[in-house]
């Protein structure tokens, strides 16, 4: 039996995923989460064997969330399952410590390869994403400066790049206006890039936000 955590922010999609896993034989649900709080104290409980994690909740999420997940409780596998599908995106959050990585358009076939995969102390990466990961990685330098963005950054950036105001930013992401001025201040400088322009240019040359 795999005992599951499920933590993601909308209800329906995790009303889903838990009758879809609950489909499976061998599967179970055990706890719920709603944001990165709650994500952590459902793993504190004890008793699961695999967390499946949405890379953006309300509170710390992304590869901050991962990084305290693993840190208090390494021996707890973590399986993303997020919209984003960017070779960027994947890449850090393996680097941060998940053991699979698959998006909200995968398969069923896919969901249980990956879950029965991880839960077992394996890695697994979406079919769908992994030529992709492979090819960024061959064209693109690892030095590149945006491989050094933080989750939050990297978030504040596409937001940016897409013409999303500062102020909108901070509601998308449940942060305050000032926070997200400084994670600006931080990519740019990361990357550095003196003005909005040249940020958004950046953005298209290197298909940030595809």
């Amino acid at each position: 039996m795999i005992r599951i955590i499920i933590a993601d922010d909308h209800t329906l999609f995790r009303v889903g995923l838990r009758q879809m896993l609950h489909s499976f034989a061998g599967i179970e649900v055990v706890r719920e989460a709603t944001n990165a709080a709650e994500a952590l104290v459902a793993a504190s409980a004890g008793g699961a064997d695999l967390i499946i994690m949405d890379l953006t909740m309300p509170g710390v999420s992304g590869t901050s969330l991962i990084e305290q997940t693993r840190k208090a409780h390494p021996d707890l596998p973590i399986l993303v399952l997020s919209m984003h599908d960017e070779p960027g995106t994947v890449r850090r959050a393996l680097q941060a410590g998940a053991s699979g990585y698959i998006t909200k358009g995968s398969s069923p076939d896919t969901l249980f390869s990956a879950v029965a995969r991880v839960g077992a102390g394996e890695r697994f990466i979406d079919p769908s994403i992994a030529e992709s990961l492979a090819f960024d990685a061959a064209t693109h330098g690892a030095d590149d400066p945006h491989h050094g963005l933080s989750q939050r950054e990297w978030q504040v950036l596409r937001l940016i790049a897409q013409g999303v105001m500062l102020n909108q930013i901070a509601e998308q992401l449940h942060l305050s206006p000032k926070t997200v001025t400084t994670h600006k201040a931080h990519v740019m400088e990361k990357l550095g890039i003196g003005n909005n322009a040249d940020l958004i240019r950046y953005a298209i040359e290197h298909r940030l936000f595809d």
